[in-house]
């Protein structure tokens, strides 16, 4: 019983490789990749597409209104710059394992099985949720080009139906199911569409900056020559704005879900998360710029305030302008999410954790065609029947969540970066003649087990067992190659606890500062004493160095992220305190989404995995142990 309780936990703190050149040789041929035909413009579409939606047109009037007043500018800079604390993170992680998956792929190196699963589910539930949020929003902003919602067609406009009360919205349904067919007939075709979509809604926000910037200088920028100066609400109130346009920020990382789609994504990958995250952010600054400098803040309209604006200038005709790059945006923020959402999937399926059937890519269009229709018709059936506008939360925590493995991830990749690599137990031979030839320090016990598990077929799976537990060893965080000298060992299991205690202390930071029922000098007190036990640990992964086996980590080249550990830490710090204040409704919802997901994973996942007969071996062998396979069987 014990034994299958150390099994069960082993299973979740296993990791897997990055995929090498080794892993594609063994794959089922070119027809089952993705095709590679992204360059930088297409990343940079597929950004800006997904992160600009149709809640900005709405965003700059209640958070200007309510939290920031003028002073949204300022809110905006600073939620770009924490946005881009998760981009440079992210960035690295492209670079080094480009792969798709985004921060699933990169959890299951970098932190183990069981939480890269989890970060998995939690994504597949942002981007459905999210597509389908975002379907729901079409029908009104269709209903202001033919004059309201009661002057729909009767085809595109919502219906009750009796009885039970469910109001249906055939548009929604509709336009997931277009962007559905669309993916489906290639990457390349996909990504010059959402370069159209998004380019219309681009010059649309133009059109507005262009216009109001007119407006403005000929009217004397009245919405600044206010008693109550920039700062009406305070340096607070522009904090809590940052806090709320943050997730106008969410999306950059769907381009990160086609690195495998990418020609050159050692290079191109960075590039697009970045020119897309500046883009996106001077267009937020510059918009509040002019909107809340056209009209006082407290004189926008909550629901349409750029409308408002200009209908109060005269400019009325510009509705139908601004409509447009509302349909536009929700347009291209779908295509983003029912893009990224199949490629997560695919690869979950291809690690074993769900069946191979979303693993499939066709051998035409080569994208995964299977994956991508059975995400589109559930966020459409799940479009026409529901509102999802109350599970919006669970969008923001599954992000969120990604974003914090992330930068986890990144501070794994550079002070205890995996030492050993999961081999099929096919490679049982090469294992064994490399161990021989090399005379690695192994047990004689266990080399004797190596040597019988050759000899007799029906001792096959206990001789496995001993294989493994012989080049296991322990947990990975904290396995360290045999060569090594005692120094390194130590210097790993230091940095191993202290990123452990960093990530526990800053919960309990992000915690504390967000409970409200703690009296301000217990909170302060608690904060400051937090804030100190972080700056140990920091100050201790910056006095111990980082592992030299870090420049040798994954694919070589590429962007790496700058000011660790103190970079990630802060990006782990600003998206768990994010996490916390998303409310007790939110987490009551997810965690019957997460009890789903382990119960998924403990029936099905777990025993399904590709690394569930995997044995580990030391890092330094695995090119030579695929050497000696590939000579075995050219002989």
């Amino acid at each position: 019983m014990q034994n299958k309780c150390f099994w069960g936990f082993r299973s979740l703190v296993r990791r897997k490789q990055v995929d090498s050149v080794h892993v594609k040789r063994k794959g089922e041929g070119h027809h089952h990749e993705l095709a590679r035909k992204l360059g930088v413009p297409d990343l940079i579409a597929i950004g800006v597409g997904a992160t600009i939606g149709a809640g900005v047109y709405v965003l700059v009037g209640t958070v200007a209104r309510e939290q920031a007043g003028p002073a949204l500018t300022i809110s905006f800079l600073i939620a770009g710059i924490a946005a881009a604390l998760s981009a440079f993170c992210y960035a690295e992680l492209a670079c080094r394992c480009p792969s798709a998956g985004s921060a699933y792929h990169y959890s299951y190196i970098c932190l183990g099985e069981g939480l890269a699963w989890f970060v998995g589910w939690a994504l597949v539930l942002e981007y459905t949720i999210g597509a389908s949020a975002v379907a729901r929003g079409v029908t009104p902003n269709l209903a202001l080009f033919f004059g309201g919602l009661d002057k729909l067609p009767a085809l595109f406009a919502r219906h009750t139906i009796p009885l039970i009360g469910v109001v249906v919205d055939p548009s929604a349904a509709l336009i997931v199911l277009i962007v559905t067919f669309l993916l489906c007939t290639g990457i390349k075709e996909s990504s010059l569409v959402q370069m159209i979509v998004t380019s219309v809604n681009v010059s649309v926000l133009m059109f507005i900056l262009i216009v109001g910037g007119y407006l403005g200088f000929n009217t004397g920028w009245v919405g600044y020559e206010l008693p109550s100066g920039y700062f009406p609400f305070g340096i607070n109130g522009m904090f809590t704005g940052s806090a709320v346009v943050f997730f106008s920020y969410i999306g950059f990382d769907s381009v990160t879900s086609t690195a495998e789609e990418v020609k050159n994504p050692q290079r191109d990958l960075p590039l697009g998360i970045a020119i897309s995250l500046l883009i996106c952010c001077i267009l937020y600054m510059l918009l509040s710029v002019v909107v809340t400098g056209l009209v006082p803040y407290y004189a926008l309209d909550p629901d349409t305030p750029i409308s408002s604006v200009f209908a109060g200038y005269g400019v009325q005709w510009a509705v139908y302008i601004i409509t447009t790059g509302a349909v536009t945006a929700l347009s291209a923020s779908l295509l983003g999410s029912i893009l990224a959402q199949p490629r997560i999937l695919m690869a979950m399926a291809r690690d074993g954790l769900l069946p191979s059937f979303f693993s499939d890519i066709n051998k035409n269009t080569q994208v995964p065609v299977k994956s991508t229709v059975t995400s589109g018709i559930f966020a459409a059936v799940l479009a026409f029947f529901m509102d999802v506008s109350q599970l919006a939360g669970m969008v923001s925590l599954g992000t969120l969540f990604a974003f914090t493995t992330a930068a986890v991830s990144v501070l794994i990749l550079r002070y205890v970066p995996p030492d050993e690599v999961p081999l099929s137990s096919a490679l049982q031979e090469s294992i064994k003649s490399v161990s021989s030839r090399l005379s690695c320090n192994i047990q004689e016990s266990d080399s004797k087990n190596l040597q019988s598990s050759a000899s007799s077929s029906e001792n096959e799976s206990h001789n496995l067992h001993e294989i493994r537990e012989a080049l296991l060893g322990c947990p990975p965080i904290e396995k360290s190659i045999s060569q090594v000298n005692l120094n390194e060992q130590t210097r790993r299991k230091i940095a191993s606890w202290t990123i452990t205690c960093l990530c526990i202390g800053v919960f309990i930071l992000a915690f504390t500062a967000s409970a409200k029922g703690l009296s301000s000098t217990l909170r302060f007190t608690l904060c400051g004493l937090c804030g100190i036990f972080l700056l140990c640990c920091l100050i201790v992964l910056s006095c111990i160095g980082q592992d030299s086996a870090r420049h040798s980590f994954g694919h070589t080249g590429g962007f790496t992220c700058p000011f660790v550990p103190f970079l990630p830490a802060a990006c782990i710090l600003i998206n768990t305190y994010l996490l916390i204040d998303l409310g007790a409704a939110t987490w009551i919802r997810a965690s019957v989404w997460f009890a789903i997901g382990g119960l998924t994973y403990l029936f099905y996942g777990r025993t399904h995995s590709s690394l569930s007969n995997a044995i580990y071996v030391p890092l330094a062998y695995a090119d030579e142990i695929y050497r000696s396979d590939s000579q075995h069987h050219l002989t």
